[in-house]
Order: C-alpha cells, then structure tokens, then sequence
C-alpha cells in the first residue's frame, strides 16, 4: 500500500518510522518531511496546511492512507477535503478538530455535558478577563481561544503575573487571531498526564500513557514551550484508567457525536489528576510531540492495519501490543527558543547518538551545502529505549550529549522523579 504522512516535525519522523517497518507499506510518502524523514521515506515540497494540493498529490499516485501529524491541516479540514474525493485519511474532520482549534469551543463542550474540567469561563476583553480572575482567584491560567504552537497558555501566580499575563493578550496582542478570545479558568493542582486513545467514534483503544514536560527549564520554570521531552510508562493505576475514559473520553465521544460531530482518530486528553479526581485540561485532535516519540516505539506490531481501519471508520481489533520497555525523549532546541530561536547553525554528532543506542527523531532541522543544520526552535528528538524508564533515561541523556550545535539547550531532569531502579 501506498501511505502519505503530512507534516514535517519530530512527531511525522516518528510516524514515518513506525510506518517504514510496516510490511504492508511498500511505498511511502512526506509532505513536507525533513531531512530525517527522508531517510525513510520519499519528501514532497508540499506544505502541510495546503489540504488542496495534499488531496490532489494524494489523488493522483493513488495513496490508500493519508496520516496527518499536525493539528493545523486537520482544523483547516484535510479529513474533510480527502473524504470529498474518497480517499482515506487518519484523522478526525474539521467540525471534530474543533476540540482543539478552540479552547472556548471545548470549555462550553466540558459545562454543557458535564466533563470534568477546571472553573472557568470565556472572555473577550481585558476588563473581564481580571473581574473573572478575581472571582476565581489566583492562581489562574490564561488560555488563548485559538492555536498558538503550544505557548498560548499563560499561569499568572501573582498580581504582577497577572497584568504581564493580560497585557501580552489585550494590549500586545502577542497571540493575534488565535488570542481574541482567552479561556480564563482556576489553576488545577495534582499530577499532569498525557492520556490518548485511537478511536473510531464508539470504541477507543488507549494507547501507552506518557508524561510530557512543557516548561522550557528544570523543575518546570521558564515559559511554556511546545513540549521539552516525555517519557513511557507514566504512572497510572487501573482505576484511574477507567475513570479518565468514563468520565472524560466516553462522555467527549458521546457529546461530540451528539452536536454531530463524528470524531474518528487520536483523542489526545491533557489530565490533571487532582484530589477530586481526573479533570481535563485540553484536548488535541492528533498525536502528541513528544509524546509520540515515547509512544510509538512502544507499539510492537505493524500499526498501518489499525490506522486505515479507523481512516475508514472501524476500529478492528488492533494486531499491536504495548511493549513492556520504557522510553524516554529528551528535546534538543535552539538557543533563544520558544520566544526567537536561532537557526542556520551546523548539527554534528546525530550519528554517534544513533551509536549509542537512541532513537533520533528530526525536527527543526534541514541539509545546506551538504550540512546538516538548525532550521527551528526544537531540532530533535533524543529517545531512550530501555527494560526499566531509569535505563531508558540514562540512554537518551547520554546520546543526547553527542549532538552539538552553537546554543542547544535541553532540560535534564526528564523522567528524573520517576525513573526506576
């Protein structure tokens, strides 16, 4: 079968990989790819929120499945464009994606049917949004409606937070579009998860959970960032499995199907897991970056079967076990990011990484005069791969110290709280 991956990131080299092993797959296809995903797969300068030329591209060399990385294409309604023409695509339609393309959409969609979700309501001008934050009281989170590459999400803890928090949405207008509306709710506590399930609408198939790390710095300081690193797997007893999918996915399902909404493809639900239990912090309609990069190497078995099943809406019983390995990603980025990264700066050491035993996931990178260079704010994606997460850690920090560029910057206390012995 033929098989198309759009996107050009860490989490489509990942993708690309799984689907490269895949004896069913023998012709495979990037857009636009990277110079990683071009080891296993042919590119095409075909960017990924060009849904008409993907389809037409697709259409023409008769793709049987098209994989869609990123959350844009799919908000801009790739799946919706593919099925006009009667391709298949992994992916939910524009209506679904929806869930992430708006957190107000989502905030309304948690109080209307009752998931469970912080206080919080929806703003439009900079005097509410403090009579709100003043209702709720610090600390609260300020969210930006749209996407904004995961660094629309303020925490203000204090007064001053606050007004940096609300002069960087209503006076500079920093997050554009994607900020005119601003979900302003109360700042839950607990322990963060990464919860994702494939899912064909009706039934779900929960895939290895992770932890991701957001913050740009050590013990969670600095700004949001679109994610530092991950790693499987994440803590989570039995019962809280259960209660994140009959009370937060299944209820989701159901909702989004009721307003007509059909969803088919990862369900992607940020958890806080509080005293009270699991409550939702946000929905993303695709796989995660990084999470993908932890997740993915756990799958023993050839995913393609299970990803054009539910591209064609049935979710069969998938031929994929979750392997008992650990994993851990460490995310090299440039100096300067998330804010203004540098690029254009050799790369050495990705193959001596690779000798170490790590999983190297291209990102932000791309080949001038024969060199390998930085082409954006995160580069790569290190992944260890081990019998216990502490092995798994040491693996990924110890290739990651091979990679050099002028500026890398990396967290390393990924998976440090957590790792076994």
């Amino acid at each position: 079968m033929k098989v198309l991956v759009v996107g050009s990131g860490a989490r489509e080299h990942a993708l690309a990989w799984k689907l490269s092993a895949s004896p069913l797959v023998d012709q495979l296809y990037a857009a636009p790819g990277n110079p990683g995903i071009a080891q296993v797969a042919d590119c095409v300068p075909i960017r990924a929120d060009a849904t008409v030329e993907l389809a037409d591209f697709a259409e023409s060399l008769r793709v049987d499945l098209t994989v869609v990385g990123p959350e844009l294409p799919l908000v801009l309604g790739i799946r919706d464009e593919f099925a006009r023409r009667g391709l298949a695509l992994f992916g939910p339609t524009r209506r679904a994606a929806e869930v992430e393309g708006s957190k107000a959409f989502t905030k309304r969609l948690c109080q209307t049917y009752g998931i469970p979700t912080a206080p919080g309501e929806v703003v439009t001008s900079r005097e509410r949004a403090a009579e709100v934050a003043k209702k709720l009281g610090l600390p609260v989170v300020l969210k930006a409606d749209g996407l904004a590459a995961g660094k629309g999400v303020l925490l203000c803890h204090t007064e001053e937070e606050l007004e940096e928090g609300l002069d960087r949405f209503f006076a500079r207008r920093e997050f554009g579009a994607a900020g005119e509306r601003v979900v302003v709710e109360a700042c839950l506590s607990g322990e963060e998860l990464s919860f994702l399930v494939i899912t064909d609408g009706t039934s779900v198939w929960p895939l290895p959970a992770a932890r991701d790390y957001k913050r740009l710095r050590d013990g969670d300081e600095g700004p949001n960032t679109g994610g530092m690193g991950a790693f499987s797997p994440a803590p989570l007893p039995r019962d809280l499995a259960s209660a994140i999918l009959s009370q937060v996915i299944y209820p989701a399902l159901k909702a989004l199907a009721h307003e007509g909404r059909w969803y088919q493809g990862v369900l992607y639900a940020g958890v806080m897991v509080t005293a009270d239990g699991p409550k939702l912090l946000e929905f993303n309609c695709r796989l995660g970056d990084p999470e993908a990069q932890v997740i993915l190497p756990r799958l023993g078995g050839d995913i393609a079967p299970l990803l054009l099943g539910v591209a064609k809406g049935e979710l069969a019983s998938p031929e994929v076990a979750v392997e008992r390995q650990a994993t851990a990603c460490v995310v090299l980025a440039s100096r300067g990011y998330p804010q203004a990264p540098e690029t254009g700066h050799p790369i050495t050491g990705v193959e001596d990484a690779q000798a170490a035993g790590a999983l190297v996931f291209h990102a932000g990178t791309a080949m001038t005069n024969g060199q390998l260079v930085t082409a954006g704010g995160r580069v790569l994606s290190v992944v260890g791969v081990g019998g216990s997460l502490r092995e798994a850690v040491d693996k990924a920090y110890r290739a990651a110290e091979q990679v050099r560029f002028e500026g890398v910057q990396f967290r390393r206390d990924i998976g440090k709280g957590f790792a076994d012995g």
